[in-house]
């Protein structure tokens, strides 16, 4: 058997062909340092015998869900940024105490136990911060979600307001 018969008796599935030719299109577009245009985008779909309409469909999709990782990614950030606070006072009043402690008598005593306690409720919330998967991250996110499109809506309420009121 020769090579190019063995290649045209090769079988793939559906997720095969998507997986080869993402990599085939990520190697091409690495090489060559470049971006694909819409147009591009098109031509590729057509060739591929997919319909515009569905190669609509999937670029809204795909927009959807990108829209969804942003959103995801800026509450990590968030949940990351509040850690960060809430470990830096963690740090500067039981470095204090800790100081008064050991200047104020015979080493450490009392303030250990502050740290010890205080220290297991930040580690608590590290573990919150940092754990991205699961039920209770789905119900943080979802919450904080919520909160901000209610933020963002009284903001865009407030600056129509302000807006026509200055007209």
């Amino acid at each position: 058997m020769t090579a190019s018969e063995d290649r045209s008796t090769r079988f793939y599935t559906q997720e095969d062909i998507q997986k080869i030719l993402h990599l085939a299109i990520a190697r091409q577009a690495k090489d060559q340092e470049k971006e694909f245009s819409y147009e591009q985008l098109l031509e590729i779909a057509r060739e591929l015998e997919i319909p515009p309409e569905t190669l609509r469909l999937a670029e809204r999709d795909w927009q959807i869900t990108q829209g969804e990782i942003q959103q995801r990614q800026a509450f990590n950030n968030y949940r990351i940024g509040r850690f960060k606070k809430r470990f830096g006072k963690f740090t500067i009043v039981n470095g204090v105490l800790l100081l008064v402690d050991l200047v104020g008598g015979a080493g450490l005593s009392w303030s250990l136990y502050i740290f010890l306690f205080w220290g297991l409720g930040v580690a608590l919330d590290a573990w919150n911060t940092f754990q991205t998967k699961g039920e209770d991250y789905e119900v943080a996110f979802q919450k904080w979600y919520r909160q901000n499109q209610l933020k963002q809506t009284i903001n865009r309420v407030v600056n129509k307001f302000l807006n026509a009121w200055q007209n």
